[in-house]
């Protein structure tokens, strides 16, 4: 890394044996360059690894982030919010099958058998209510065998502690389980749903967690409480506000799929 030191003076710091290099001269920063470049060609593979380590997926494509924009905008009215969230479904839906497990079948085509791949496990989708709604479109298109749970949670306003009101999960044994919960702020919602997942006998690393947007605070929520649980969200954001919102954000997801979202 590069530090600016108080005469101005540039200094490199070589983390791999811990060295000090101060830049005076052009062998200097020839130095400094070839450490520079080292780390920039490291720097993938340690986000990789960071990413790995503590499963999150942030799925990058420019067309899902247009289609995110335009549920950011508060100019966007409810019946679009509704039609682009189940666009978005879609997009989510396709990055995030990827990680399931898959197995080899042979099968036979018009022409002679051949290879081919298939999903390695039966799948529940589990919307959190409401919100979790809006992501359901894609992957229930995309997975028309998957069974379907609901959990109904709705968020206390005075403790900012989710509230059960409903759960109802199809029989999960050696089953993959998919949450959908667009919002991923303070994380409580999504912990208290793995837990009531995990009292019927599935593991942490049996769980999807799938959010359009996330906070740090409730990324580091769900890695505290719930170990070995693969996060996927399509943007981390900046913060949470005092009222316990994602900031930047796009509002209350629920009531804007729904319809009714009332601004301040």
């Amino acid at each position: 890394g590069f530090h600016l030191i108080k005469n101005f003076n540039f200094v490199a710091y070589d983390y791999s044996n811990y060295t000090l290099h101060e830049i005076d001269t052009i062998e200097d920063l020839k130095t400094a360059e070839l450490l520079l470049n080292k780390w920039i060609t490291a720097l993938p593979l340690v986000v990789f690894l960071y990413m790995l380590y503590f499963m999150i997926t942030v799925i990058k494509s420019s067309f899902l982030q247009h289609k995110l924009t335009i549920l950011r905008n508060k100019k966007t009215s409810n019946t679009v919010f509704r039609q682009t969230m189940n666009e978005a479904s879609y997009l989510i839906a396709a990055d995030v099958l990827k990680h399931l497990q898959f197995k080899k079948i042979t099968i036979q085509t018009p022409l002679k058998k051949m290879q081919g791949l298939t999903i390695g496990q039966p799948i529940i989708l589990v919307p959190i209510l409401r919100a979790g709604l809006g992501l359901l479109e894609g992957f229930s298109k995309f997975l028309p065998d998957a069974e379907k749970g609901h959990i109904g949670l709705y968020r206390d306003e005075q403790t900012y502690e989710p509230v059960e009101y409903l759960f109802k999960l199809p029989k999960p044994k050696n089953k993959k389980i998919i949450i959908l919960d667009p919002m991923l702020a303070t994380g409580n919602s999504s912990i208290a749903a793995i837990n009531l997942i995990k009292n019927k006998g599935v593991t942490n690393k049996d769980i999807f967690l799938v959010s359009l947007l996330a906070a740090p605070e409730g990324i580091k929520n769900i890695q505290k409480h719930q170990k070995g649980t693969h996060i996927f969200t399509c943007s981390i954001d900046t913060k949470l506000n005092k009222n316990k919102f994602i900031v930047p954000g796009l509002g209350d997801a629920g009531d804007r799929y729904m319809g009714t979202w009332s601004y301040p």
